[in-house]
């Protein structure tokens, strides 16, 4: 065997052992032992790591127990579980050395004020008013026999613009508008318009037109000011006095812009029957409000991941009335969880559902999951996920964990929800400490 020949048997004996160690369940152990971990004041976290290695662990014991001691310092066995128990809030480094000496895994450690929520599953109606008049169409206008014209196409406006002013004063309702185009159209002078438009406030000049067949002056644009519907109801959080549902903003349904929210309320709603899912043909509760006189809650914010505002009392009829713990979204894993629905009237109920696949997070996102409806009952009667159960809360391991958002059009049975966390942090629950600098002790 010559010298080449040497080389490359050595080249790939080598890539064997590496690949071998790559895959064995020391290195993956290890590859897993996390660099960060947060915690809730008041639960156990527990790893499990089966590591054939002694580790010297070193810890603020004020802010972390390890395995049930009060200890800065101690020797830890990698291959039995390692139980962590939160003392209180604040930041921790835990450091783990082998042989005392040797570097081999540092985690910061960020604890949190303890956090339960009521669970929802209630059916809600949504009334939301806009922060403005939401332009959705141009239409033309003008005399008979003349060419028509949109002024308000012409004036430059588009779908999705926001009118939040006319003449220096807000605006807020469709027959405000029409009263101010009937003034300036009468004394032939221009509406002086601002209008919200990707986030920017712009200044627009309408001039309205006078259309004979209905006696009429116009400025050629479909408005509109509110939007009505049914969806769930995610969480109640007793402490806070705030609520969060549908796990999804409220968009639009000619222009499929988010609604700016001027205020809205949250009304009980009774579940009249069930368009059921089919593949391609997404189905959709029915559902009517219940004593629109009894408002449960106000709509503060329109979010990627839902409606949010304050909620005075807990609502009612709950699957359960206690509070549950909720989980980062780093804790949610395949496998096993339920959602909590309501088919028929105000009933809500449990169904099994299965997570086949988590996105890691780091920063809010949609999409945090795939749910699968596994259990018969809710295949029977939807098909699987159907239009108003977005906001259906998603439990796993005893802790709210999610909420439905979205249902696969080709495949009813299967959909995305999002991480409760994200919920969480827009309905005003902040669930971070401040970030500090720590060193390793």
């Amino acid at each position: 065997m010559n010298a080449n020949q040497r080389k490359r048997w050595f080249g790939l004996v080598l890539v064997f052992f590496v690949c071998m160690i790559g895959i064995s369940s020391p290195f993956q152990n290890y590859a897993s032992f996390p660099n960060e971990l947060r915690l809730f004041s008041g639960q156990m976290k527990r790893l499990d790591y089966h590591m054939p290695v002694h580790a010297d662990m070193t810890v603020d014991s004020s802010i972390l127990h390890v395995n049930g001691k009060a200890e800065h310092r101690q020797l830890l066995d990698l291959k039995k579980p390692i139980s962590l128990e939160p003392r209180q809030t604040g930041q921790a480094v835990l450091s783990l050395k082998l042989f005392g000496k040797i570097p081999f895994k540092t985690v910061h450690v960020d604890v949190v004020p303890d956090l339960k929520v009521i669970p929802g599953g209630q059916t809600i109606g949504v009334k939301v008013k806009s922060a403005g008049v939401l332009v959705v169409g141009h239409h033309l206008v003008g005399e008979k026999g003349d060419a028509k014209v949109s002024p308000g196409e012409q004036a430059g406006l588009r779908l999705g613009d926001l009118i939040v002013e006319i003449d220096g004063r807000k605006v807020r309702e469709v027959k405000e508008i029409a009263r101010y185009t009937e003034i300036a159209g009468s004394r032939d002078r221009p509406l002086k318009l601002t209008v919200k438009r990707s986030g920017k406030l712009l200044n627009v000049k309408l001039k309205p037109s006078y259309d004979k067949e209905d006696s009429a002056w116009r400025i050629g644009l479909y408005i509109r000011d509110s939007a009505a519907g049914v969806g769930t109801l995610t969480f109640y959080a007793p402490d806070q006095g705030v609520y969060g549902a549908l796990g999804h903003v409220i968009t639009d349904l000619d222009t499929g812009t988010a609604i700016e929210v001027g205020d809205g309320q949250i009304l009980e709603s009774n579940v009249t029957s069930i368009n059921k899912s089919q593949n391609g043909e997404p189905g959709e509760k029915r559902a009517t409000f219940v004593n629109e006189s009894h408002v449960l809650g106000n709509i503060e914010r329109n979010t990627p991941f839902g409606i949010f505002g304050k909620m005075e009392q807990k609502p009612g009829h709950g699957y359960q009335a206690e509070a549950v713990p909720v989980a980062f979204s780093e804790e949610v894993h395949e496998g096993p969880a339920e959602i909590l629905t309501v088919l028929n009237g105000q009933k809500v109920e449990r169904f099994n559902v299965e997570i086949s696949h988590v996105s890691k997070q780091k920063q809010p996102a949609t999409k945090g999951m795939v749910i699968k409806v596994t259990d018969p009952k809710l295949l029977e009667k939807t098909g699987g996920i159907v239009q108003g159960m977005s906001g259906s809360p998603i439990l796993q391991d005893g802790k709210l964990i999610g909420a439905v958002t979205h249902v696969f059009v080709n495949d009813p049975s299967s959909g995305y929800g999002c991480f409760i966390e994200w919920m969480l942090h827009d309905a005003g629950i902040i669930l971070r400490t401040a970030n500090k600098d720590l060193k390793a002790a």
